[in-house]
């Protein structure tokens, strides 16, 4: 239920039901007013009032779900993905000016926004920017060129950035109340305590950090860690987990508490035994890459790359043969790359070789 992948319903496909989906309802045209749902096959378009803003459209489709399944014997998955924080329709009063800023190449640097449900809008104005020591990067000379020919932020854009993310904020208070309202049903229906919940998201974002106003993509921390929290039958309560974790891990996880058996190869690992056991030996790196964009102007302004995060580091291998290295103990912030220090001359090459076995790995071998 919600957005699905990138590019999904284009073509005269929208009526599509992907393989393996007893129920569906993707959204074919997304927003947050005026968006269309693909039903089972049938295309549905919501309009602008108040009741049709997505999130409480799928949740309310979600909480009649769960109440309608709970009384079967058979269990039941569901994967609801809210297009909430995502930038979109409608445009907002307090929206920045899309115009914001000068031209990078190939892009303006124009400020998008999410559009929170209107019981929402601007509980969060009076909320500040949170301006880490990456925000803005005075000094960019050490980073790859599409970040050194980024021109610092102005004040105009950084107001941009500052409202966009209220707005954001804004639009998950919508989120929280569909997840209560989803909880309270399993709960009404005596599933809950038999229910294992996963919430997550797809990436993290960029709000002006190393000069990038917003996005995502990037090898940098606020775009490559996402939030992820577990709730189920024999996992503890309150428990912290630090170990290295990945979206390749929530497919094994969720095969495991439905006991089922998978008819392909994983490169996860589930979870489970790591919430029982924080002591488990677990993986020592993660892989990130990104593929580069669908045109010259694009590769330029975000290039292919591949990288490898460890607890201490982050080594990365650009598609233009720019590189870069970070000590996360020493520079959290990721202000200062290593690649050329010569005092981190063996941990670039061991990170090198393990990277290069990564982009090779299956199933096992990448975990």
């Amino acid at each position: 239920m919600g957005k699905y992948l990138n590019g999904y319903g284009r073509g005269g496909r929208q009526t599509e039901i992907p393989a393996g989906w007893s129920e569906w309802y993707g959204s074919t045209r997304n927003g947050f007013l005026d968006h269309t749902l693909n039903e089972n096959g049938v295309l549905v378009t919501y309009g602008t009032a108040e009741s049709d803003y997505s999130t409480d459209v799928y949740a309310r489709r979600a909480v009649e779900i769960v109440r309608r399944r709970a009384p079967e014997t058979q269990p039941f998955f569901l994967w609801l993905t809210p297009f909430a924080p995502h930038s979109g329709r409608p445009a907002d009063p307090d929206d920045p000016p899309r115009t914001v800023g000068r031209r990078l190449p190939g892009a303006a640097r124009g400020i998008a926004t999410t559009s929170p449900a209107p019981r929402h809008r601007n509980r969060f104005a009076s909320t500040p920017l949170p301006m880490a020591p990456s925000f803005n990067e005075a000094d960019v000379s050490d980073k790859p060129a599409y970040i050194r020919n980024a021109p610092a932020l102005t004040a105009a854009e950084i107001a941009g950035v500052r409202e966009a993310y209220q707005q954001q904020l804004e639009s998950l208070l919508a989120i929280d109340e569909a997840v209560a309202s989803i909880v309270a049903a399993l709960e009404a229906t005596g599933e809950l305590e038999n229910t294992l919940i996963v919430f997550t998201a797809d990436n993290g974002f960029m709000h002006g950090q190393h000069r990038r106003p917003l996005g995502k993509n990037l090898p940098y921390e606020p775009s490559i860690r996402v939030p992820l929290v577990m709730r189920g039958p024999g996992l503890p309560r309150g428990a912290r987990v630090h170990q290295l974790v990945a979206n390749i891990d929530l497919a094994p996880t969720i095969v495991e508490a439905a006991d089922a058996l998978p008819l392909r190869r994983m490169d996860g690992r589930s979870l489970l035994p790591l919430l029982r056991n924080r002591d488990l030996p677990w993986r020592p790196a993660v892989l990130l890459e990104r593929t580069g964009g669908q045109n010259a102007r694009a590769s330029l302004r975000n290039p292919s790359f591949t990288a490898i995060r460890t607890a201490r580091y982050v080594w990365v291998e650009y598609a233009t043969a720019e590189r870069e290295l970070y000590d996360l103990r020493v520079d959290p912030h990721q202000l200062v790359s290593r690649h050329a220090d010569l005092r981190y001359a063996a941990v670039r090459q061991a990170l090198a070789r393990r990277l290069a076995a990564l982009r090779r790995c299956s199933g096992n071998g990448c975990g």
